[in-house]
């Protein structure tokens, strides 16, 4: 089984044993990591505040203003909402945390209808 498959097989395993967050919710924090990861100069560990800020864009650039709605029908209903997951990734081994990581550096960052709202060029009538 390929190491993406195997990754795939635990988040879904994690997702139906959690019972709070479908599995596209687990994977979508994953790919942002990945992402956030990929743009760095040099590989250092990412804060809650880089990823959500790599969620924001990630589901701006994948789903535009659908982006909210798409999180919540995955049972994410705000910033707090990846925190959970981050840690729940955490819990199973599938990511490591530095003695600093908290929940709380997940709490209300941003809310998901101003992040994802169409935006209207300015001076248009």
């Amino acid at each position: 089984m390929s190491d993406t498959m195997e990754l795939l097989r635990l988040v879904q395993s994690l997702a139906e044993k959690r019972g709070v967050f479908r599995a596209e919710a687990y994977v979508f924090a994953l790919e942002a990591l990945e992402a956030e990861i990929a743009a760095r100069d040099e590989p250092g560990h990412v804060s809650g505040e880089d990823l959500l800020d790599r969620i924001r864009t990630l589901g701006r650039d994948r789903f535009g203003a659908l982006a909210g709605d798409v999180f919540n029908a995955w049972g994410v209903r705000g910033t707090i909402d990846f925190g959970r997951i981050v840690f729940h990734l955490v819990d199973e081994g599938l990511l490591h945390k530095q003695d600093d990581d908290n929940l709380a550096d997940f709490i209300d960052k941003f809310d998901f209808r101003e992040a994802f709202a169409l935006r209207v060029h300015e001076g248009r009538t």
